[in-house]
């Protein structure tokens, strides 16, 4: 057991509004949310197969292509973890959001890499204090958003609708042996943006700040960590930092009604047609209307 205080955790498909969130959390005086981390599944699965060193779990972090988004020194955090014992997954990460917290100036931490929807039971497993937000949305404004933010040419609409259909589902049974998960709509947090806030301060055991709703002030601020370009790496291509944060241009603005069902009026009727053959069920199943 850990004493350490509830993590939000945010998490689901990507072009979600989990950044959005992210940046609301973020404004609270008493937490913080770095930039997407991606390494915890690495860094949990090599710290179980032997004793863990601090210099092999410090070069798993430090060698993610966003390590340079977090404004951390590598031997501060190889220093941490050197000072643990025992060093395992639990702790090493706790130290990585620790420092990243004193850096910002906050008591408390939570996380947004949207791909940890995949990653929930292992990351509960190191981290018992870890509570999933799952963000969803639209699949067909997700598929929309894809495409306008492609830099090659996007994935067929019919591989959009699948892979979205695909993690909400794998989500949704993962948390029938999740400890702690909430299931929000984006619809829900743009709409209704108090209430839903509300309900996930509630969830982590954090008192609600009307901070909250004024996230889009320093938004701009928090965004700047993501201003560098991300290298090339693993076959995933060089990603300018311009683009990268144009990507998120929006969110820096206050909630848009108007980016609610776009798909409506800006979604080809073919591609949405396409969408809906194989993801209307799911999108029933969570409440949105199909339009064919």
């Amino acid at each position: 057991m850990t004493d350490s205080h509830p993590a939000p955790f945010v998490v689901g498909v990507g072009r979600s509004g989990t950044t959005l969130l992210r940046l609301m959390l973020d404004a609270h005086p008493e937490l913080t949310i770095p930039p997407e981390t991606h390494f915890a599944p690495e860094l949990i699965e090599a710290a179980g197969k032997r004793r863990a060193s601090p210099d092999a779990l410090v070069e798993i972090v430090v060698s993610q292509r966003q390590w340079g988004d977090f404004g951390l020194d590598a031997d501060e955090l190889r220093h941490r973890l050197s000072a643990i014992d025992p060093l395992d997954a639990s702790t090493a990460l706790r130290a990585f959001y620790g420092l990243y917290a004193e850096r910002v100036g906050k008591p408390r931490w939570g996380d947004k890499t949207p791909i940890y929807v995949e990653h929930m039971r292992q990351i509960q497993s190191a981290l018992p204090e870890a509570r999933f937000v799952h963000l969803i949305r639209d699949g067909r404004d997700v598929a929309l958003s894809r495409i306008r933010r492609a830099l090659d040419e996007p994935p067929s609409v019919s591989r959009m609708a699948k892979a979205w259909s695909k993690r909400i589902e794998a989500a949704r049974r993962q948390a029938q042996e999740l400890d702690h998960y909430l299931e929000l709509r984006y619809e829900d947090l743009v709409a209704d943006t108090e209430t839903t806030l509300r309900q996930v301060c509630e969830f982590v055991d954090l008192d609600y700040e009307a901070a909250m709703l004024d996230y889009h002030e320093h938004a701009g601020e928090r965004l700047s960590e993501m201003a560098g370009d991300l290298p090339a790496q693993g076959g995933k291509a060089l990603r300018p930092g311009s683009e990268r944060l144009a990507a998120h241009a929006l969110a820096t603005q206050p909630p848009r009604r108007e980016r609610v069902g776009a798909w409506r009026e800006q979604m080809a009727p073919s591609d949405v047609a396409q969408f809906e053959q194989v993801a209307g069920r799911l999108l029933v199943e969570l409440g949105y209307e199909l339009a064919t």
